[in-house]
């Protein structure tokens, strides 16, 4: 065996990252400290925690009056959620939040460039209700984020509170008994624009620094600043990812504590949400099994709350077919189950002392620290971002990630790999936008396809030609089947096994797709494409590669179907040339 056939098995992530084929007992690490606990790798402090795990949240936009929406918040904590995500204008936060026990049920605020409002209101609810005898003895359990993101927010180009603004707000928090944080590090704007979980977490980290540093240059203790940050990431469908960037997160978060002389107030809470940008549009029902090993891979990773998008979050107005209430309650039930019938939640940190989890762990927050590193050499996050630093190194990463999934080496499925072409069509006002997905050049082909059927009652075809018994060509046929589907092109497949059938089989299509082994194109792949033509085909393309046709042979294909190409490229030019707009 070659002394280098390891290297052969080690694959690389888009973070630079080598993952080996196996970790032994050569790649074990001292065992961490303790839960709750400096650096607060397998979790941070638990007060506060439901006993099984961690926090089901959900979120709640204001869509009608504050009464409803308060009999929809009372349903979603009977349910089974225990934190609550608000989306609700300062006037009608109290008629929100009637009849909800606080001290049980941690509020997240969303409220944008109205947050000295919301934040104004929800404190004078906390102070109404005390004077009223809530019944709160310990105030300190009374846990809410008021979600300040100016910097973020600035990247994403939403509606934030100032960071002056949001600098005195924090102020006022810190002095209050109830355990109430200002800021969000929200690394989730930068993975939905395709970053990578290094660069999230380098950004995610940059932003707190922002807030830390304004704070404690505001008076504010070092300590009481970095407790009025916490962090909201990503999590994906690949759970051991998940698992390690949470892990990483609260890893380098402790070093800034450190930093600053303040270790024991490095645990910062995480809040985790299911990715945006990993969820389809095509056969959306896969995005279940997305988001639960996304759930899972936060959970386990120690987040302290998840949320968990709406299987159809991805479609604007949600699937026709299908009820908000079926999609959210889904969405919940995927933590709950497993939270009460998997039991996650009862040993923290389970992938704790993995040789593989403990190692992705320190390599994923070295490589993000190195990016932390690049961002503070530039004078911190804001300049960076004002530079265009950060958005030019995520497109790097988004760019390389958008050329695998168009080669297909990075497959998703029902979109590039095992497209369902029978599916119901969007309609008009659900194609298109402006959010960045995986696979989402493939869904856009989707949409012409889509548009094409209901300009002309049919889809763009094309003709598949056997060369061979179908035992021989049936690998082929499938995968140019699949292939064409992920562009929204039918293919005909009318079972034909040799070039004398070609004529009658044609209905109309002007392009065909020969298939067939490599040793047949050999000695029969000519005549076959000479056939084609002579059927009327005009354009004729091979599946598999050009080295399997004949180097000498005058009547050859137009195109080559194979693995490996850029199947996004190909598919657009077949739609071109099958006259779809």
């Amino acid at each position: 065996m070659p002394v280098d056939a390891w290297r052969a098995l080690v694959a690389t992530t888009r973070d630079g990252i080598e993952i080996n084929p196996l970790y032994t007992r050569v790649d074990e690490i001292a065992e961490r400290p303790a839960p709750g606990r400096f650096p607060f790798v397998r979790g941070g402090d638990r007060s506060g925690l439901p006993e099984s795990g961690w926090h089901v949240s959900a979120r709640v936009e204001a869509t009608g009056e504050a009464s409803e929406l308060n009999t929809e918040v009372l349903d979603l904590l009977n349910q089974g959620v225990s934190a609550l995500w608000l989306s609700v204008p300062a006037a009608d936060l109290a008629g929100v939040l009637k009849d909800v026990y606080l001290d049980l049920a941690p509020v997240t605020f969303d409220a944008g460039a109205d947050l000295d409002e919301v934040a104004g209101a929800f404190l004078d609810l906390l102070d109404q209700r005390r004077s009223a005898g809530d019944g709160v003895a310990d105030r300190a359990a009374v846990i809410a984020d008021l979600g300040a993101a100016p910097v973020t927010a600035a990247y994403a180009g939403a509606d934030s509170i100032g960071l002056e603004a949001a600098v005195a707000l924090a102020a006022r928090m810190s002095e209050r008994e109830e355990t109430i944080r200002t800021f969000v590090a929200d690394g989730t704007v930068f993975h939905g624009d395709g970053a990578g979980d290094a660069q999230e977490l380098a950004y995610a980290v940059a932003a707190g620094l922002e807030y830390v540093r304004a704070l404690v240059s505001a008076g504010v203790p070092a300590a009481a600043a970095l407790r009025q940050v916490s962090f909201r990431l990503s999590a994906t469908d690949d759970q051991f990812a998940s698992i390690a960037k949470f892990r990483a997160g609260r890893l380098m978060w402790a070093r800034v504590a450190e930093l600053l002389d303040a270790p024991e107030a490095g645990g910062a809470p995480q809040h985790a949400v299911t990715s945006a940008a990993m969820m389809s549009r095509r056969d959306p029902w896969v995005n279940m099994l997305r988001t639960t090993l996304a759930a899972f891979g936060a959970g386990v990773g120690g987040a302290t709350s998840v949320t968990v998008l709406p299987f159809d979050a991805s479609i604007p107005g949600g699937l026709e077919s299908t009820s908000r209430s079926f999609a959210e309650r889904m969405a919940r039930n995927t933590q709950l189950l497993l939270l009460e019938e998997s039991h996650l939640g009862h040993v923290v940190d389970p992938a704790g002392g993995s040789w593989y989890v403990e190692s992705i762990t320190d390599s994923l927050a070295d490589a993000a620290w190195s990016a932390l590193q690049t961002i503070e050499a530039e004078g911190g996050l804001v300049a960076a971002i004002e530079s265009g630093t950060v958005r030019e190194a995520i497109a790097r990463v988004r760019e390389a990630r958008d050329t695998d999934i168009a080669h297909r080496t990075a497959p998703v499925t029902g979109v590039s790999e095992f497209p369902n072409l029978a599916e119901q069509p969007l309609d008009a006002s659900r194609r298109g936008g402006d959010d960045y997905r995986y696979g989402r050049a493939f869904e856009d082909l989707r949409d012409r396809s889509d548009a094409h059927l209901e300009a002309t009652g049919s889809r763009p075809t094309v003709l598949l030609a056997g060369l061979g018994p179908q035992a021989e060509t049936t690998p082929r046929v499938t995968f140019v089947a699949n292939l064409l589907a992920a562009g929204g092109i039918e293919a005909r497949n009318p079972g034909v096994t040799e070039a004398g059938q070609y004529a009658t089989a044609r209905e109309g299509e002007d392009i065909a797709v020969l298939c067939g082994a490599d040793k047949r194109y050999a000695t029969e792949g000519e005549a076959a494409v000479r056939a084609l033509r002579d059927a009327g085909v005009s354009t004729v393309y091979l599946a598999g590669a050009e080295k399997g046709f004949p180097v000498g042979a005058t009547d050859r294909p137009d195109g080559y179907l194979a693995l490996g190409i850029d199947a996004v490229a190909a598919l657009t030019t077949l739609l071109d040339q099958l006259g779809v707009k």
